[in-house]
């Protein structure tokens, strides 16, 4: 895929630099729900004098500026995840990879009988193991 990332950081207000542009890049196009220093790994093989302070302060920009979306997943790691719909998470507990789940494959209820709270947004992570069947197929 080879999209314009200067042109996308210009539309959601973002100044481009090609340091910018880099880890946009890579952390929009994944998968996975890298960390910042999965981030910067990645980034630092095909930008080697990024520093890590740039890549911190862009994942940060990235997620004041709608295109990335902030989570405290596992063992207290921020992870950055590009798909900014609404949608819950599966953490793999063998493997530590987490798979986004589809908003309506869950269902929450009851939400009224919390009372004094006033929900305004919620985020379901399930944790489990990927059966043997589905680890197969990738």
């Amino acid at each position: 895929m080879n999209r314009d990332f200067a042109g996308l950081l210009k539309e959601h207000g973002v100044q481009p630099s090609a340091q910018r542009a880099a880890v946009a890049s890579y952390v929009l196009t994944t998968a996975e729900h890298p960390t910042a220093e999965t981030v910067w790994s990645r980034v630092k093989k095909h930008f080697p004098m990024i520093s890590r302070a740039t890549v911190y302060n862009t994942l940060n920009l990235l997620t004041r500026k709608g295109l990335l979306r902030q989570f405290v997943l596992v063992d207290g790691k921020t992870v950055f995840d590009a798909n900014v719909g609404n949608h819950h998470h599966f953490i793999d507990k063998k493997t530590g990879r987490i798979y986004d789940i589809p908003w309506d494959a869950l269902e929450v209820s009851r939400l009224e009988s919390l009372g004094r709270f006033e929900v305004s947004d919620y985020h379901v992570v399930v944790r489990g193991r990927l059966k043997s069947s589905a680890r197969r197929r990738g």
